[in-house]
């Protein structure tokens, strides 16, 4: 198996935003009050506050949206820090109306979700990048630690990726025994580890490696294979394995 050790982050966000379909009105029904919609795509677009400023600017009249997106992006950072932040946290934040949080979150779906259906084509070993771009879609900017395990098939396809404890903005306990029993009962052949680091450091940390080295362990016990253990941040994946901690 051969990947970087660091991967910078790569956005998503564009792409999942011009995929976003958009209701045609009927031309036997009364038009309601137009929408305010996004102005055409400039040079400028790909701009962080352009991007969000045209997503708001559906549902939010210009001055109210020109506001919203100087708060946002002064408060997260980036748009696709936003677009991870918590929805309560953008709400006392901002103050947006129901509609326009209710499009920041259907965006952060669109993304998470365009971004698994790729990872999930190939067999993991040999399409890191898109199991990479998937991972730093749904874990880079949110604001507490969550492990997770990708549980692999035979063919090193993804089975499931599900959640084994959300923590603290530094810490999410792991239970090895719970990983191998869960693997077993989905018939699982290998895994993937994950957890993200929401201080932007994806360097693992004694813990992290001490942790890691007790579930491969467990595994081996059982003749299951541990691939990777992946940490995720705002700027950067960190492999165990690229590293040589696996």
């Amino acid at each position: 198996m051969s990947h970087p050790a660091v991967v910078p982050v790569v956005p998503v966000v564009q792409a999942a935003l011009s995929a976003r379909p958009r209701r045609q009105p009927s031309p036997y029904e009364e038009a309601p009050p137009p929408r305010r919609q996004a102005s055409a795509p400039t040079p400028a677009f790909h701009d962080d506050a352009a991007l969000l400023r045209d997503l708001l600017a559906r549902s939010l009249r210009p001055k109210r949206c020109a506001s919203a997106v100087v708060t946002l992006i002064e408060r997260f950072g980036s748009t696709a820090a936003v677009l991870g932040a918590d929805p309560s946290e953008i709400q006392r934040s901002s103050r947006l109306p129901r509609e326009a949080l209710a499009d920041l979150m259907l965006l952060r779906r669109l993304a998470v979700t365009l971004s698994r259906i790729q990872a999930s084509r190939e067999p993991v070993l040999s399409s890191w990048s898109a199991l990479f771009a998937y991972l730093r879609a749904d874990l880079a900017y949110r604001p507490r630690e969550q492990f997770r395990t990708l549980f692999l098939d035979k063919k090193n396809r993804l089975l499931r990726d599900e959640i084994c404890n959300d923590g603290t903005v530094d810490h999410a306990p792991v239970y090895p025994r719970e990983i191998v029993r869960r693997a077993l009962e989905l018939n699982a052949s290998a895994l993937v580890l994950v957890h993200n680091h929401p201080s932007g450091d994806p360097a693992p940390s004694q813990a992290d490696i001490a942790m890691t080295r007790k579930i491969v362990d467990a595994c081996r016990a059982l003749g299951l294979e541990v691939h990777d253990h992946v940490v995720v941040a705002r700027e950067a994946v960190a492999s165990f394995r690229a590293l040589g901690l696996m």
